[in-house]
């Protein structure tokens, strides 16, 4: 079970109700666990080939190998370095960059395009998706080159784009998602199992779709770049291609209804709605009262981390008992400054203002994969005290936010959470809890 590093956190004697309710969030979406539920309700005949893309890849094919035992014909893993330590027997591990594409991610395709072609309609492939594949599986069209759809997704990820706005980008920018990796597997009997780290749980959005039709377009992608003002921006080859395509001279993205996903079956295992049901379930166990959000988290960091704190502060007077606010989803970050921090960090910062002196609430905003942007922490968990123990450092919230520079604030207060990776990914929770 993934465990918070206690020790580095301030007080964690008083937070640790906090600290328990996201571990039990966590080993509720234990992805080695959450495949081998799966096979005991659906499992497969013959032998099976094991593709698992994303950044809880090793544990979902260690679960694949546990159940299917002696029918793994074999398979791949794909994932983000450092994450999942080592895989099953008969499944060979490849690491790759994220956020970022990289030509690890480019090798690992070319492997992943061989398997495919050994595969026929007697071959049963088991394709496991989580989230961060739509970085690690790196197989852009003829004309773009990797640094090409690097630059492109950067641009996206300081712009402020949502997850999906950008894996539209991505999906026609590859040749292996939205749809490409069935129609390399056909006609494989091919089964999509998949840990959503996406709001609304689409199957196109996470990993970008490898193995299911994508219901956008390139006017969808062109619609985006302008959206954020990036057509100009991005690479020329990238504009040229995307050009390519709304003129029909490239091919669309596989849509629904095209013979590639003849007889192919996809399912979600996990998702954020399942970390948040354990959740309320073991607050009320020990005696919460649960307020779950009835909206997934979205929108602007700072934002959404305003709007929650304000409405702690106003709850903090009016509660008559320990109560916990329950939420998930993801916020964005619009790159402003050149500061080191992550998006649950800097909603957790700027909850804090308005929680500033209120003894009784705490704020815990947590990346479920462990690590928030690109730092190393997992998040961090706020209090009333947090902004005057900023101020008595030398810091100021404001000009931190500003910046994008929430971890040197955090870090200083000892309000940072870490875990390490945790081997699973269903995207954001934050937890308030109110103690009257």
């Amino acid at each position: 079970m993934i465990r918070f590093d206690r020790a580095s956190v301030r007080d964690p004697e008083r937070r640790g109700m906090l600290l328990d309710l996201l571990e039990v969030g966590l080993a509720a979406v234990d992805p080695e666990r959450v495949v081998l539920d799966a096979l005991d309700d659906d499992l497969p005949r013959g032998g099976v080939w094991v593709l698992a893309i994303g950044k809880a890849a090793v544990p979902m094919a260690r679960g694949a190998a546990v159940g299917l035992g002696a029918r793994l014909a074999g398979g791949i893993a794909l994932t983000r370095a450092g994450y999942g330590g080592r895989p099953p027997d008969l499944i060979e591990r490849f690491e790759a960059g994220h956020p970022l594409p990289d030509r690890a991610g480019l090798r690992a395709a070319r492997a992943i395009r061989g398997l495919c072609a050994r595969l026929d309609r007697e071959d049963r492939l088991l394709c496991l998706l989580s989230g961060g594949g739509s970085a690690l599986l790196a197989a852009p069209p003829a004309g773009v080159r990797l640094e090409d759809r690097a630059a492109t997704t950067g641009l996206l990820l300081a712009s402020g784009a949502a997850i999906d706005e950008i894996n539209t980008v991505r999906r026609h920018l590859s040749t292996l998602q939205g749809g490409g990796l069935a129609a390399a597997a056909h006609p494989a009997c091919l089964t999509t199992w998949i840990l959503s780290d996406v709001v609304g749980d689409r199957p196109e959005a996470i990993a970008s779709g490898p193995t299911v039709p994508d219901p956008t377009t390139f006017d969808d992608t062109a619609a985006v770049l302008e959206r954020y003002r990036l057509w100009e921006e991005i690479p020329s080859a990238v504009r040229t291609y995307l050009e390519n395509g709304l003129a029909g001279r490239v091919p669309e993205t596989a849509k629904p209804g095209d013979p590639v996903f003849a007889g192919s079956q996809t399912r979600i295992l996990a998702s954020n709605a399942t970390y948040l049901d354990a959740v309320c379930l073991e607050a009320t166990r020990i005696g919460l009262r649960a307020v779950r959000a009835t909206e997934p988290m979205t929108g602007e960091a700072r934002e959404v981390g305003t709007d929650l704190g304000t409405r702690l502060a106003r709850l903090a007077g009016s509660v008559d008992g320990p109560t916990l606010g329950v939420s998930g989803g993801e916020s964005t970050v619009t790159l402003r400054g050149g500061g080191q921090g992550g998006r649950n960090q800097e909603l957790a910062l700027a909850a804090a203002k308005p929680l500033a002196g209120i003894a009784s609430v705490q704020l815990a905003a947590h990346a479920t994969d462990g690590t928030d942007g690109p730092t190393e922490a997992a998040g961090a968990i706020v209090d009333g005290e947090t902004i005057e123990r900023g101020l008595s450092l030398g810091f100021d919230a404001e000009a931190s936010l500003r910046g994008n520079d929430s971890h040197p604030f955090l870090a200083a207060t000892n309000d940072l959470l870490w875990t390490g990776p945790t081997g699973t990914n269903v995207a954001d929770v934050v937890l308030g809890l109110l103690r009257p």
